[in-house]
């Protein structure tokens, strides 16, 4: 991920992808233009990669020439389009070939038509690197197109956010959630991790996702959801993992603008893991992070056994339902610890001492992401 001014993006097309789409549309057009010298001629400033490395691949003869518009401001595309430098060469009866790096509303390529209306070319013909379909308002013919995107900002090779980017030999698309800080919080039963979500989701302005209290929300509703997840178990059932994933969705689609998520209670197996992965990904993030707060279990057994005298909960008040508790916990941790280690997302903090003391442990980690 790369950050130009204030806006984030993330990797979307590489150099070979890049490279590939010219190779092709060099082809392309050769095969159709045969012997005939063509002019190229580049759409200022954003087609000098495109150009430049086009005519390198071309296999004969070409002129080429630019000419200069100003289409864009930050990253929206304007409406007022203003020809700034003009043609200077004789294109009577010759084959024009325009070389743009993007189409996307196709108000350049509207402008591009008008310049060469009274130029009396032999054929005018528009090959674009970039295309995004889903933007286009025009009824003008695109000859030849390297590769179709969406309808979202890009920058890289030759494309630009306000001066910045053109210089990338990659392309890079727009975050469309700016940057974000996701965690998932893991703890053995007494270690605290209710307390601590309560203070980092205060501290950092973050917005705390329990799993627990994400299942009871949606049953006790009646949602679509919850209905689907109590008919798995009332029939003694796992639910799967969609249905949570779903859920989980749906919290972060509440809070769509939101600084970053905690999540607890969830995954809890590696296929969980990826499903989360993949979730946020679809909203342009990631999770930055899982911390699990490490408690000793004679530790843990004797806050649990505490807390068990004013909570009312049965399994707080039997040691061997705790340790099975505990254990069952590392069994199930043991595993998503190798998986975010392996993405260097896994820290490990000491969970004993004061509330305070904790808090500011934590706060060490979450500053440094």
């Amino acid at each position: 991920m790369i950050k130009l001014h204030d806006k984030y993006f993330k990797p979307f097309i590489s150099a070979k992808e890049i490279d590939s789409a010219l190779t092709r549309m060099v082809s392309e057009i050769a095969h159709d233009i045969g012997d005939e010298i063509p002019v190229f001629v580049g759409i200022l400033n954003g087609s000098f990669m495109v150009v430049s490395d086009f005519v390198k691949k071309y296999p004969n003869p070409c002129e080429v020439t630019f000419i200069k518009l100003a289409s864009y401001e930050g990253v929206k595309s304007t409406e007022d389009i203003q020809r700034l430098i003009g043609l200077t060469q004789d294109l009577s009866g010759k084959t024009v070939v325009i070389l743009e790096d993007i189409i996307d509303t196709g108000n350049t390529l509207a402008e591009v038509h008008r310049i060469f209306k009274n130029e009396n070319v032999k054929a005018l013909k528009i090959a674009t690197l970039f295309y995004k379909p889903e933007a286009y308002k025009k009824d003008f013919k695109l000859h030849y197109i390297g590769i179709e995107i969406p309808n979202k900002f890009i920058v890289g090779y030759g494309l630009d956010y306000d001066g910045l980017g053109r210089d990338i030999p990659e392309i890079y698309q727009i975050k469309e959630t700016q940057h974000m800080t996701n965690l998932v919080l893991f703890g053995p039963p007494g270690a605290g991790k209710g307390t601590q979500a309560n203070f980092l989701k205060e501290k950092y302005n973050l917005i705390h996702i329990s799993t627990g209290d994400v299942f009871r929300f949606n049953i006790k509703n009646e949602t679509a959801l919850g209905m689907l997840a109590k008919s798995y178990m009332d029939k003694g059932a796992l639910v799967p993992d969609q249905v949570t994933i779903d859920m989980l969705n749906a919290e972060v689609e509440k809070n769509a603008d939101a600084k970053g998520f905690i999540f607890d209670g969830f995954p809890r197996t590696n296929a969980q893991a990826e499903a989360l992965d993949k979730l946020m990904e679809s909203k342009d993030s990631e999770i930055n992070a899982m911390i699990a707060l490490e408690v000793d279990d004679d530790v843990l057994v004797q806050r649990l056994l505490a807390r068990g005298k004013t909570s009312g909960r049965p399994d707080d008040a039997d040691e061997t339902i705790i340790r099975n508790r505990i254990l069952e916990y590392y069994n199930k941790t043991a595993i998503l610890k190798d998986y975010y280690s392996a993405q260097n997302k896994y820290f490990g903090v000491d969970g004993v001492g004061s509330i305070e003391d904790i808090t500011v442990r934590l706060s060490a980690v979450i500053d440094n992401l």
